[in-house]
């Protein structure tokens, strides 16, 4: 079937609330409120080696390679496709693990408004995570201008106004003296190294913040996006880092340390809050607002790396039964074969031992196959300095291929050693077997990893499309 004639239909404002629906998951402040004031240093170490470089690069190559495909056009351009197609299947295999644990947020939120007692209910979460995620892959088959808009309100409401009240709530209850848990002293502000273990929290960090190259999966839908797609990265960015940096620092506030509860710790802050303040009939709507903001998340994402593996299907990269698009030119068959294996994914709910521990390692396997995708990004960037020289790019990283050699390797080292660290559990959850731990993490990643290489070794002539 013929795609329809692209038009550009995302503006800055639309694109810049995309990007932040892809990164500023408010789910993620009580992992980062672990770490207390210290997580002031660790937002700017994180910044420093990885948000930075991963804006300043992938705008440089969204505007040099402005056309769909992201990632995957990026690698191939400077490695090649095969690694090219390991790259933007990382991207998108993440979310195999990320899918059901933002969904079972969804479902415990949902908990506070209907019997909290659900949220313990297996049948229940899971009937829910279904439910939601087919139905945004049902909403994505309207094509990207549908889906785009229920992210941008999604965001607004359910990202945006719970992430200012809560920051605000904060402030109003350190300006009223009511007693902190967590203390306000320079010395506090100091990282203390108590063992690796105390740092693994970091690689959850490291994807709190990645997801500003999906949007590039949107450049050819983007109004003037030379000028557009750098703006809506530097606006995004820097709403998504005091989001996640003053609203973390909310929770631990009225938290306990080793009380704070990586799935339910924001409800639980909140709660705590209004209790305060004499305002608990609000919680409901809040959880509703925590609702919308978490599936306008998770619809940013569904359609986003799909578009980039459309791309290397059409490049004969895969079967042709996964280049079939719809009169929207939306990859329907691509999207119902993501929705499958999410559904598969899911089930796993049933038989994991603990919310928390199970929430964690879901996203450590997340963060290290995206992080994967990463250094394959930032190393095409360097090539690409020396290979493309002469390609246009409307917006270029500081300082030319010095510039460049800097930020990129910061990117790649910080990548790598968020990788590693993953493997080792955190000390404040109880994770089982360490063997099993670790064994789970490197044999999922090493079959993400195999996958894509063994697939593009297989493919035949026939499935490049003519």
């Amino acid at each position: 079937m013929e795609v329809a004639k692209n038009k550009r239909v995302l503006s800055i404002f639309v694109l810049a609330m995309l990007n932040v629906s892809i990164m500023a998951s408010l789910r993620n402040l009580p992992l980062v409120a672990y770490f207390g004031l210290e997580a002031i240093a660790y937002f700017f170490i994180v910044a420093l080696f990885f948000l930075i470089p991963c804006a300043l690069i992938s705008a440089e190559l969204a505007t040099g390679w402005p056309k769909s495909g992201g990632v995957y056009v990026w690698v191939s351009e400077a490695l090649g496709e095969r690694f090219g197609f390991l790259a933007i299947f990382m991207q998108w295999v993440h979310n195999v693990a990320w899918y059901p644990v933002i969904m079972t947020f969804v479902a415990t939120t949902l908990a506070y408004v209907i019997n909290p007692d659900l949220a313990e209910n297996k049948v229940y979460v899971i009937s829910v995570v279904l439910v939601g995620y087919w139905g945004m892959t049902l909403l994505n088959y309207l094509g990207i201008k549908t889906s785009s808009l229920f992210s941008t309100f999604g965001v607004i409401a359910g990202t945006i106004v719970p992430g200012i009240l809560i920051i605000a709530l904060g402030f109003s209850y350190v300006i009223g003296g009511n007693p902190s848990e967590i203390p306000f002293s320079f010395k506090a502000l100091v990282p203390k190294y108590e063992g690796i273990n105390s740092l693994v929290f970091l690689s959850g960090l490291f994807l709190a913040f990645g997801g500003l190259e999906v949007s590039a999966g949107y450049a050819s839908d983007v109004k003037n996006p030379q000028k557009n797609f750098p703006r809506s990265i530097i606006l995004a960015s820097l709403i998504v880092f005091f989001i996640f940096m003053l609203g973390s620092l909310s929770i631990a506030l009225v938290i306990p340390k080793d009380e704070i509860s990586l799935v339910s710790g924001l409800m639980d802050s909140f709660e705590h809050f209004f209790a305060r303040y004499h305002l608990n009939s609000i919680l409901p709507i809040m959880a509703v607002l925590l609702i919308i903001g978490a599936i306008a998340e998770v619809n940013s994402w569904i359609i986003g790396p799909i578009k980039g593996l459309h791309a290397t299907a059409l490049e004969g990269n895969m079967p042709r039964y996964f280049q079939k698009v719809n009169k929207h030119g939306t990859p329907t068959n691509l999207l119902l074969f993501q929705a499958l294996i999410v559904t598969a994914s899911s089930f796993v709910i049933l038989h994991m031992p603990t919310v928390s521990a199970s929430f964690w390692i879901l996203t450590a396997l997340s963060a290290q196959s995206y992080l994967v995708m990463y250094v394959l990004m930032f190393i095409a960037a360097i090539r690409l300095r020396y290979t493309k020289p002469k390609t246009l790019r409307p917006y270029s990283v500081p300082y030319q291929r010095k510039g460049m050699w800097v930020f990129a390797s910061m990117g790649i080292f910080a990548s790598i050693l968020a990788i590693l660290m993953a493997f080792i559990p955190p000390q404040s959850l109880e994770v089982g077997s360490l063997v099993f731990y670790v064994g789970f993490l490197l044999l999922s990643l090493t079959i993400m990893m195999a996958f894509p290489m063994i697939l593009f070794q297989m493919k035949k002539p026939h499935w490049l499309k003519k």
